[in-house]
């Protein structure tokens, strides 16, 4: 058996992601050879090849795969982009972007009820330059829901306009839609030149990164996330008054980002979520980390298939549930249910309520035009603990009003959560079945890109993250508790019987014979009166 067969093998069915030593190791008890680590390398380095294909062939066939995600999958759209040949009559043309939303995700979040997406890019990390952009939403369950996905040259201008584009299309949204994003700050001109009218939003933690290169300190870092958190135009100013107190120049910078982007308290209720993070395309880049090292069609793929297999594990989830809200929904309100017990509401007859548990937490609840003067309420589409408690009240003096669960927004019940799991990815076959696509031009790679170093696999850490991760960490001030005596400070190698037969009393004493000191040391008879780690 030759070593490309055994190797082939190994990355076909037992191992693939073996590491080049232990399949030295491996081949050479397996065929009793000795063989420099090197070789094994390189035959490992073509068999991948062998097995996946080259990089600069799967972009010939770029054509025939989206014709294949297009006959498999009703209603998915695929737009291949290249760049523009000074030679028209060439056969080539260089590939440049690849668009991809799938029919099945694109009529789920239609169904969720939530003009609500966060953009974000990642690089690509195999021979060719790129990044992949994403667009996920949030699903009833408060969980990620991807809606699109592409691959670029960069994240340009030109880039994100090309792709909100078609995204724009996809979800018919206008001009002038009333549709809500969250990104970081170079994406605003393409959301700015696409939807003019839509609400854009900044992740607060890039803005708290960003304030950290300049000054640095706990205290400052928590005072921006409670001007983040206030809901009440109010509490914002209050909180910023405050922060321009710690730090004059801190507070002119944060001043110059509009408040409109980054603080709840002057956000709309279109996107039905208070969310101040962009962690939604963060855990979706992280689930496709794997995947942006391959080749460009196993890289769609990999992305393809995560998130046919992510329908249906949540799918299975949605079977278990009970009830009318889902499983998160159906938390968050308990937790409001059980801070509303401690309010008083107060009926003016005229369907408002003064709801208050002390004089300064008092707030006006307005049924009839479903808000809060706290505007949890109007941002989250939750009815707040001051709504909850005006309920109870207009239920307990008779009148008819329905439960609590039925003031919730339809965008977080269980049959919209059914409904956007309810389409599904379908499979598709291999290369060989692909229909041959009519196009007289061959896509060809972009251009070649030699990354400077080694491609980084890790995330990019924080100011204040320490860069090595991999250190011990300190045991200083740790409680050491020793598995003989069950007594702190040593350990059963460093025992020497301390406190003697005696109990361990309350806070690590030693009760019964023999005097405990300092230090473990022994003395006489009578209570422990060492002093030990807690």
């Amino acid at each position: 058996m030759s070593i490309n067969v055994c190797i082939r093998d190994q990355l076909k069915l037992s191992n693939p992601k073996i590491p080049i030593k232990s399949l030295h190791e491996e081949l050479c008890k397996k065929l009793e050879l000795g063989m420099l680590v090197q070789k094994v390398a390189r035959v490992k380095q073509i068999d991948e090849r062998v097995i996946s294909g080259d990089y600069q062939l799967q972009y010939g066939y770029m054509r025939d795969y989206a014709l294949e995600l297009l006959n498999t999958n009703p209603g998915t759209t695929v737009r291949i982009d290249v760049y523009p040949e000074s030679c028209l009559s060439t056969i080539t043309r260089t590939f440049r972007r690849i668009y991809v939303c799938l029919g099945a995700l694109k009529l789920g979040f239609k169904v969720g009820l939530r003009d609500f997406l966060g953009v974000d890019g990642t690089f690509l990390k195999g021979s060719y330059p790129g990044q992949v952009v994403t667009a996920v939403g949030l699903d009833s369950n408060n969980g990620i829901y991807p809606v699109a996905y592409a691959v670029v040259e960069a994240e340009t201008t030109s880039s994100w306009t090309w792709f909100m584009e078609l995204l724009g299309e996809d979800l018919e949204l206008g001009a002038n839609s009333n549709f809500t994003f969250i990104s970081d700050n170079g994406i605003l001109p393409a959301v700015a030149k696409v939807f003019p009218n839509a609400e854009h939003r900044f992740c607060l933690r890039h803005i708290q990164e960003n304030m950290k290169k300049q000054w640095k300190g706990k205290e400052l870092s928590d005072k921006v996330w409670e001007c983040g958190r206030a809901t009440i135009l109010n509490h914002f100013k209050y909180a910023m008054d405050d922060l321009k107190k710690m730090n004059d120049e801190a507070h002119s910078w944060l001043c110059k980002i509009p408040a409109e982007t980054w603080s709840k308290s002057h956000f709309s209720g279109r996107a039905h979520t208070d969310c101040l993070l962009n962690n939604l395309c963060e855990v979706f880049n992280a689930k496709i980390d794997e995947g942006r090292d391959k080749l460009i069609i196993t890289c769609l793929e990999y992305i393809r298939e995560y998130l046919m297999k992510r329908l249906c594990v949540v799918q299975k989830e949605i079977d278990k549930c009970q009830g009318e809200l889902s499983t998160t929904a159906t938390i968050i309100l308990e937790e409001i249910k059980t801070q509303a017990a401690k309010y008083v509401a107060k009926y003016n007859g005229a369907g408002k309520y003064q709801v208050a548990s002390t004089w300064q937490d008092q707030y006006v609840v307005n049924l009839n035009e479903r808000s809060c003067t706290c505007r949890f309420w109007e941002i989250t589409s939750f009815p707040c603990r001051h709504t909850v408690s005006a309920i109870w009240n207009k239920i307990e003096n008779g009148e008819d009003a329905p439960d609590v669960e039925n003031w919730v927004h339809p965008c977080y019940k269980l049959s919209t959560w059914r409904a956007m799991y309810l389409n599904k990815i379908d499979p598709i076959n291999g290369r060989s079945m692909w229909p041959k696509s009519d196009c007289p031009f061959t896509l060809t790679p972009p251009k070649h890109h030699t990354q400077v170093r080694r491609p980084k696999k890790k995330r990019r850490r924080g100011v204040d993250e320490p860069n090595n991760q991999t250190t011990k960490l300190s045991r200083k001030f740790l409680a050491v508790t020793c598995s003989k005596c069950h007594n702190k400070g040593h350990n059963s190698r460093t025992c020497k019987g301390q406190g003697g037969i005696g109990e361990v009393g309350p806070k690590g004493k030693t009760q019964g014979k023999g005097k405990t000191q300092a230090k473990g040391k022994t003395q006489g008879k009578g209570k422990g009166i060492g002093n030990y780690v807690k």
